[in-house]
């Protein structure tokens, strides 16, 4: 026998929704207020993606590894964002004031966690201990109250929707569904196209909150106050007020707040200080007798003290044989070309660097044009502007007597196609005969594994290689993704890789060569004994499609 359901309590419907109080009063006519909560749902979504890439773009740039930062936002977001699905249905019976609050805590939050993770990173990254990974706490701290808030609106957004007409729940999720993916397509593409190029990250942010607020009170105090009593209306009309002077308080002090924790992460001899189309270029010293370090997205790319031990290591061992012509791929800083013109043969030095606004630095910074020896006023330095990888698929073959790869560490997730089979394939192609390829493949004693990974990826492209490494790197990690690393684990060498496509290349400086200031052939063949008693067996080649770095 079935037993008959027992009738719900009074006030409450049998499936456990919220009762129906009737239509919600409003000051515009019903399809009018439909399409003011859907615009809403359209610029919270907006607001809720850009959050969400301002997270990942600042992780990437402050801790590296961009894949990586990707997937803890992005997985720690949607996980949030159910979990706050599910506790916002207790504030069904409150929708409207319970959205008007949510928003203004999501735009507090939101627009502030670039400004805090910035400051974490900058304020704490060197302490050591417990705060070495406070950024990726921080990180993980902001994405998953982020995402409980973002979960949280759609059951209220339901709610309110209802509210003006009632209709069947799936025709109101389609609606809701798809003017919170258009809109959460209209904030990718802003993100990347407007705000970040014209704003900064940090601006950006703050310039979110403030429309996500800015929504969230005008939908509630505007359209919903008469469904709020008047202590709801008061209460919420202050803290959107609130934060709205907190963001724009941020917004004013922003270039202060950024000049002061760039001091804190370069130290207080940051000289130049520009972002470019590609990335942030930092020079610091270089003058009153101070050594010049460049940063490249917070990576210590030139330390003043050791750089001509790098160049010297990176360029001359693949200068001893024919060298007329010179392709040089990345060094746009014109370092490795000051190198190549100690040769008087060189005839024609050709360099493809992604970003114009380093080689521009390079030219008319007197501190930098002064290290690179003025290497771009030389009638035969010609430079092309361009990604190095595609530029290589258009070369013309068997062009060049020597080709350098000065480029970013292997372990930085936009380089690893620069350290791919395919890569070191077209490289070979461009190479004449007898011409050499010669690589940096990063630190050979702190992180072996790649650097035998990038010898094995240029053998199985068809050449033969000569590994060798170069001790002494004074500088080490000072700053950026990399500032946060034990001092005992910092690099303290480098590694290259010599190669060519028909024997074994022989690993020695050109004799005729003016005398090196740092580099000698015995130490160069002690070097080359010295990586290879680091060899790891066993090492499979990085591909486009299956990067192993």
């Amino acid at each position: 026998m079935i037993e008959p359901h027992a009738p719900a309590p009074p006030g409450v419907r049998p499936d456990g929704q919220p009762p129906w109080r009737g239509p919600a009063r409003l000051p515009v006519r019903p399809d009018t207020g439909r399409l003011l909560v859907l615009a809403c749902v359209f610029v919270c979504a907006a607001c809720g993606l850009v959050y969400e890439l301002e997270l990942v773009a600042l992780a990437s740039y402050l801790m590296g590894d961009s894949v990586t930062q990707a997937s803890v936002v992005l997985s720690v977001m949607v996980f949030a964002m159910g979990i706050g699905s599910l506790a916002a249905k207790r504030l069904r019976r409150f929708a409207a004031a319970g959205f008007g609050a949510l928003e203004a805590t999501l735009a507090l939050v939101g627009g502030c966690s670039a400004m805090a993770l910035y400051a974490m990173f900058a304020w704490t990254g060197d302490w050591g201990g417990l705060w070495a990974g406070g950024s990726r706490v921080l990180l993980v701290g902001f994405s998953l109250a982020i995402g409980l808030l973002i979960g949280a609106e759609v059951p209220l957004l339901m709610e309110l929707i209802q509210r003006i007409r009632r209709q069947d729940a799936g025709g109101a999720v389609a609606d809701l569904f798809a003017a919170d993916y258009v809109g959460a397509l209209v904030g990718g593409l802003a993100f990347p196209f407007l705000l970040l190029p014209f704003l900064g990250q940090l601006t950006s942010s703050l310039l979110t909150g403030a429309v996500n607020v800015v929504a969230g009170a005008a939908l509630v105090l505007g359209l919903f106050r008469r469904d709020l009593t008047c202590r709801a209306r008061c209460l919420l009309l202050v803290a959107n007020v609130t934060v709205l002077g907190v963001l724009a308080s941020a917004a004013v002090l922003v270039d202060d707040f950024e000049r002061a924790a760039r001091q804190a992460v370069y130290g207080d001899d940051v000289r130049v200080a520009v972002k470019t189309g590609v990335q942030e270029i930092v020079l610091t010293g270089g003058g009153d007798g101070r050594p010049l370090d460049l940063y490249l997205d917070g990576r210590l790319r030139v330390g003043g003290r050791d750089e001509r031990r790098y160049h010297e290591a990176l360029v001359h061992p693949a200068m001893n044989g024919p060298h007329t012509r010179v392709l040089i791929l990345g060094g746009g800083d014109g370092l490795a070309a000051r190198e190549v013109l100690t040769h008087p043969d060189v005839r024609r030095v050709d360099i493809v660097e992604l970003d114009p606004g380093l080689v521009r630095l390079a030219r008319t910074d007197p501190a930098l044009s002064r290290l690179n020896e003025h290497a771009y006023g030389d009638r035969s330095v010609h430079v092309t502007t361009e990604d190095a990888f595609h530029w290589l698929r258009g070369a013309r073959a068997a062009t060049y007597d020597v080709v350098v790869a000065d480029l970013p560490d292997p372990g930085i997730t936009a380089s690893t196609k620069l350290y791919s089979e395919e890569f070191y394939g077209l490289a070979r192609r461009a190479l004449a005969p007898r011409g050499r390829l010669v690589v940096h493949a990063g630190p050979v004693a702190t992180r072996p594994r790649v650097f035998w990974t990038v010898e094995a990826t240029m053998r199985a492209a068809g050449l033969h290689t000569a590994p060798y490494r170069v001790g002494g790197r004074e500088t080490g990690f000072t700053a950026g993704p990399d500032r946060t690393a034990d001092a005992a684990r910092a690099p303290r060498d480098w590694g290259f890789v010599l190669a060519t496509a028909d024997t074994r290349p022989l690993l020695s400086l050109d004799r005729r060569a003016h005398p090196l200031h740092t580099l000698t052939q015995a130490a160069l063949a002690a070097d080359a004994r010295a990586a290879e008693e680091t060899r790891v067996t066993g090492v499979r080649p990085s591909t486009l499609v299956h990067p192993r770095y």
